[in-house]
């Protein structure tokens, strides 16, 4: 299998550290490089926050909503994007300190030591276990694999930790991956050149979200989970990999915008199996702490609040003016931007 794009909007997220690269001795170019782009983004994590809207998270950490309690919010780099928002609204009432992150910066978690609270980002883009071939810029050297009936054991080693979860996946099912199931493998989705049986993504992630929320209504430890529905892209004239654009600068009106019809049919097994598992647990007087995190209306609301070309440090390739041939990212959100009224939303749920 040839190198797939040379960026992925699963990928990269604006202003994200990025790990060393290279090994040797001394640091190099690239080590220097690093240590700058580190800094850099250090600085510019602490202007984000600085610039971020108004909101009731800062109060609600002294009122005892987070005070002594761990919070995982477990997914992909959209989930990662997320925790950006909530970092910097949470900073307005203490100052966080990163206690943890491995060494691509995918997994991490921050203490706010005043009120003894904890934020961990658990890197889980399939919720189920994966192995996954592809570099940070999305290089890909073979198919993923994917075991639909075991869950990542990345989350599920620290669950029993968290006292609030958020959890949420998605875009990473419409990946090329083969598919295992009982040790065997059961097909494989938009494979190419690989005489196996073609499974649609739909299957793919309905079965994915039955083992999760299995798991989650069935285990010993009853955290508050917030299960959060599908994000929307606004790509334009293309998606991420055939020149897709996002550069509208005003949220659409009502009635103007109708969704993708991906995003209508992903999210609709989102319910489904949201709603069927809540109604299991009732029946079994299970005592579940599930909410549903809806955060898709509002957001297919807001074309504007998405990075486009400026999803790096630079906005602009080099020698490239207009930045016309940049790819552009309309998955990932603007920090402050549409994404802070997720964490607003959860405030909500959790205080009710």
């Amino acid at each position: 299998m040839g190198l797939g794009p040379r960026w992925s909007p699963w990928a990269a997220l604006p202003f994200s550290p990025r790990s060393r690269k290279g090994g040797g001795g001394g640091w190099g170019l690239g080590g220097l490089k690093a240590i700058g782009w580190i800094l850099f983004a250090g600085v510019s994590f602490r202007l984000l926050c600085s610039f971020s809207s108004s909101s009731s998270l800062s109060p609600d950490i002294k009122e005892g909503a987070m005070r002594n309690k761990a919070w995982g919010l477990i997914g992909d780099s959209i989930l990662r994007n997320q925790v950006q928002s909530l970092i910097c609204l949470l900073s307005k009432a203490d100052e966080p300190v990163e206690v943890y992150h491995d060494k691509e910066f995918k997994n991490r978690r921050w203490h706010f030591q005043s009120y003894n609270f904890t934020v961990s980002l658990v890197w889980a883009p399939f919720l189920v276990k994966s192995e996954v071939f592809e570099n940070e810029n999305g290089e890909s050297t073979s198919e993923i694999q994917l075991h639909l009936d075991i869950l990542e054991p990345t989350w599920i080693s620290q669950y029993e930790r968290f006292d609030y979860v958020v959890i949420a996946g998605g875009q990473w099912f419409l990946k090329t991956a083969v598919y295992w199931e009982s040790g065997k493998v059961l097909g494989c989705h938009h494979c190419q050149d690989k005489n196996l049986t073609e499974v649609g993504f739909e299957h793919l992630y309905r079965r994915t979200l039955q083992e999760v929320l299995k798991f989650i209504t069935s285990a010993h430890h009853k955290p508050v989970v917030l299960f959060r529905t599908w994000a929307p892209d606004h790509f334009e004239n293309g998606e991420w990999f055939s020149g897709g654009t996002c550069n509208r600068v005003l949220p659409y009106k009502k009635g103007e915008y109708g969704g993708k019809y991906m995003e209508h049919i992903m999210r609709g097994i989102e319910l489904e199996e949201f709603n069927k598992a809540v109604t299991a647990a009732n029946s079994s007087r299970d005592v579940v702490k599930l909410k549903l995190l809806d955060t898709y209306s509002i957001s297919s609301m807001r074309p504007d609040g998405h990075a486009g070309p400026y999803r790096m440090f630079h906005p602009f390739a080099q020698g490239n003016k207009d930045g016309s041939s940049v790819q552009n990212d309309c998955l990932h959100w603007c920090v402050p931007g549409p994404i802070d009224a997720w964490n607003d939303l959860i405030m909500k749920l959790v205080l009710n």
